[in-house]
């Protein structure tokens, strides 16, 4: 029976069916028709059954080429099932007539490679793309035409095309009813011109281009045509595009509150301002009542521009994607999921051509879950859980509208309200919390409980308020049913469920920090605890019924538990599950069964759902036909569960690390430890001043010569020989304004000061042995107007006078290894 505790009015939400019925556009059923995609007004169909796709952008012509294929497992072991990429002009016809598709540029091979791996594509054809490239990715020559560029001037339409032409002669071969190219999206913040996007939707579908959903961004009060673009939206915690003592803007806060409002203003906002591009942005755009509310641009991380560095933290862009997902979205679209490196000096977007911000003139890391080596941020931890949970629960959720609380934060200011909403079908759901902001920190909430009124009565939980601390991002069931066993409420995030069509199915669990788990099952069912080590039964004490414990009965002492890791019955049916390491429950209700495995909060980082599977691993893990591969730096430790033999073992890696010998820094003990860099101070920094001019009051990035001529130079000894093939990254800790790598002389990739650590692939800097290396750090006036991070504004203040120092340099070594039969 439902639990009719009363709780504060504040935290009660009440169940709110969809406004409309469900009904089909005809994109995707009756246009274009695909055998694996379709749209309803509500949701995302993909093979045959509701679902809610993850797309990460990943620019191919930013990542070399001998990449690919490892950067495309990891987001697919990240949780991502639909690749999107910008296909930027500038890159492939820098010259009139000379349009380049091979090796890097080869986009039709990196469609296909994504096929092969398993994943989706949306191409972002432009032509106008920007992502902080040139001319907003036209070459030189169409940026110089003289034309309406944007518009549907035909001399404009000529060279757009002519480039689709070229798109076409490459792709057109993959696309169709049964292509992995699922999406095209046609220009991009264009904010006025609805009827250009219908002539670059026919130049496109003329030149052999097709997908079962055209879309276009819809920020900014975007003008879009009815019924032929899909709406996409975004959503930035924190920019590099307002000035840089600007306070933390409301157009970064509220995207960690929930509502039900889609458009971001802020988005774009400095070319609307200062471009001209529309204008001041129009009154926000609402969902379109034809398609579901989809974004392809929720925070992966955030660009760095000289005059504002942002640098997200991991849990920053979790709680910015898990508002978005209890807010009702259909579609999780990341920008950037996999940074890279701009192919070439002088393609990035810059004041010389016309924009407000200075971008580096190779660096795009963009702070990405993946960075532009492949290591991986502390955001792919986070948003892998969530995209694990919108795998196998994603068919349910998909069906769900979103219900906000009876009671709502008063504003973005607002940090005593407690941030939550709740996805349901009207017997059962999901109620998301999200207690997490940057800038301005949060108290922990006081004596949470909630009141959820379904169709078929209230369910208050959990059955004693409970405190939530700051950083908390969670999902708790309501009335879940896996193999025909209910919960009635749960303090803990599902993960998955592991052999779902088997008899006994195993349901996954994830803690959160500091909240303790609790479990209300439906009466009659019998909860006994499992023996993860051997996989049998706790025994008759650790056996009992939901609707409480026999009285003197001792769970802790006849099962081998500890009082404060294990489990623990209480009053009305409900489980106190107190995991120190993971605990394995099992449910039976009648004839059905089912295992529950409650991972703790710091479990629950180490998991990857892999295939179906269970993996724990610190270290990257992907799946490869016949098994897992990855790269560690030392011989590689991961356990994966056995639902039959209910309990955790390790895996056998065939591909054995090379020995001490073979790579520097490898040591005895089958541990490998960075190698320092011996870097020798050459020239000393000259005076710099505070200024080296600005644009739209964005303060100006010094130009190459002037680095060149004021900046403090290293020589850097780097012993390449002996790396033998494997992936080996060069990291520098440093602190000043702007560094830069030359080669021989030749600089190759640059970063502007955000207090993280610079971190470059040896390989792709194209230091090979005997290279001369050298290091230019400019230092960073004390009176500079330039915007940082809380850690990096902290150094810059406790130093006298210009800030500029080399903390270290060193060789970081990653060993790829396979599963024993894998790969084969």
């Amino acid at each position: 029976m439902p639990n009719h505790t009363s709780s504060p009015a504040a935290l009660r939400v009440v169940h709110q069916p969809w406004e409309t019925p469900l009904t089909e556009p005809d994109m995707s059923n009756t246009e274009d028709r695909h055998k694996r995609y379709r749209l309803t007004n509500r949701h995302v169909e993909v093979d045959g059954a509701p679902a809610i796709p993850v797309s990460g952008e990943l620019h191919f012509s930013r990542v070399p080429r001998r990449h690919w294929e490892e950067r495309l497992r990891l987001m697919k072991a990240g949780g991502i099932t639909v690749v999107a990429t910008y296909v930027f002009w500038i890159h492939h016809e820098p010259d009139a007539g000379r349009a380049g598709f091979a090796d890097n540029l080869d986009v039709a091979a990196f469609v296909a490679l994504c096929a092969e791996v398993g994943l989706d594509v949306v191409l972002r054809i432009g032509p106008w793309c920007h992502g902080e490239v040139r001319n907003g990715g036209f070459p030189d020559w169409v940026q110089a035409a003289d034309v309406q560029h944007r518009t549907d001037d035909p001399a404009y339409l000529a060279l757009v095309e002519a480039w689709f032409g070229l798109l076409g002669r490459e792709l057109s071969p993959l696309v169709g009813a049964g292509s992995n190219v699922i999406g095209i999206q046609l220009e991009n913040e264009l904010y006025d011109q609805p009827g250009h996007l219908i002539t670059l939707k026919r130049l496109a579908r003329a030149a052999g281009l097709s997908a079962p959903i055209w879309t276009a961004t819809a920020w900014g009060g975007a003008e879009l045509p009815e019924g032929e673009v899909l709406p996409l939206f975004g959503g930035y915690g924190d920019g590099f595009w307002v000035d840089a003592d600007a306070p933390w803007d409301p157009t970064f806060r509220e995207h960690f509150f929930f509502s039900h409002s889609w458009d971001d203003p802020g988005i774009g906002a400095d070319l609307r301002e200062h471009l001209g591009a529309g204008g001041p942005a129009a009154a926000p755009r609402a969902a379109s009542a034809l398609f579901p509310p989809a974004t392809c641009e929720l925070a992966g991380g955030m660009a760095t521009a000289y005059q504002r560095r942002p640098r997200p933290q991991g849990a920053d862009v979790a709680a910015v994607a898990a508002n978005k997902i209890g807010n009702g979205s259909a579609w999780q679209g990341y920008y950037m999921f996999a940074g890279g490196r701009n192919p070439g000096d002088g393609l990035q977007e810059s004041q010389a051509t016309g924009y407000p911000n200075d971008l580096p003139r190779f660096d795009y890391d963009f702070h990405a879950p993946i960075g532009a080596t492949g290591r991986l941020a502390g955001s792919f931890a986070a948003l892998r859980r969530q995209h694990a949970f919108l795998a196998a629960f994603g068919d349910r959720l998909a069906l769900m509208p979103s219900s906000l609380p009876a009671v709502m934060p008063a504003g973005v200011d607002d940090s005593a309200t407690l941030r939550w909403a709740l996805r349901s079908d009207g017997s059962a759901g999901f109620v998301f919390v999200t207690w997490h902001q940057p800038h301005v920190p949060l108290d922990t909430c006081r004596g949470a409980q909630f009141e959820v009124t379904l169709d078929a009565g209230t369910v208050t939980f959990p059955a004693a308020p409970v405190d939530i601390p700051a950083g908390t991002i969670a999902c708790w069931p309501v009335n879940l049913t896996v193999a025909g066993v209910r919960i009635d409420w749960a303090t803990a995030t599902p993960l998955t469920i592991l052999d779902p069509g088997s008899t006994v199915p195993t349901l996954v669990l994830a803690a959160g920090h500091g909240i303790p788990v609790d479990l209300k099952f439906a009466p009659g069912t019998t909860v006994s605890s499992i023996d993860l080590h051997n996989g049998v039964p706790g025994g008759p004490a650790g056996e009992h019924h939901a609707g409480g414990l026999a009285s003197g009965a001792s769970l802790a002492s006849d099962a081998g538990l500890l009082p404060e890791a294990g489990l623990r019955p209480g009053a009305d049916g409900v489980w106190r599950v107190s995991p120190a390491e993971p605990q394995l429950l099992t449910a039976v209700n009648g004839s059905r069964t089912l295992d529950i495995l409650v991972l703790p909060a710091e479990t629950a980082d180490q998991a990857w759902v892999l295939a179906g599977e269970l993996v724990l691993s610190d270290e990257p893990v992907w799946t490869v036909p016949g098994g897992l591969a990855g790269r560690s730096q030392s011989r590689p430790s991961l356990q994966r569960y056995s639902p039959d033999r209910r309990g955790f073992a390790g895996v056998d890696v065939a591909v054995p690390l090379p020995a001490k010998a073979e790579v520097p820094g490898f040591q005895a003990g089958n541990d490998a430890v960075p190698r320092v860099v011996p870097a020798v101070l050459t020239r000393v920094a000259a005076p710099v001043p505070a200024s080296f001019g600005s644009a739209a009051n964005r303060a100006a990035a010094p130009s190459p010569e002037t680095i060149a001529e004021l900046a403090a130079e290293y020589s850097l000894s780097i012993p390449v020989e002996g790396v033998d093939g494997h992936h080996t990254e060069l990291e520098m800790e440093w602190a000043g304004d702007v560094a830069q790598l030359l080669v021989d002389g030749v600089p190759v990739a640059d970063r502007f000061w955000d207090g993280s650590p610079w971190v470059l692939d040896l390989a792709d800097a194209g230091i090979t042995p005997g290279s001369a290396v050298t290091l230019q750090i400019l230092p960073l006036h004390a009176e500079a107007q330039v915007g940082l991070p809380v850690e990096a504004r902290v150094r810059r203040e406790a130093t006298d006078g210009d800030l500029a120092a080399l903390d270290s340099v060193r060789l970081v070594h990653w060993h790829r290894w396979l599963e024993a039969g894998a790969g084969q």
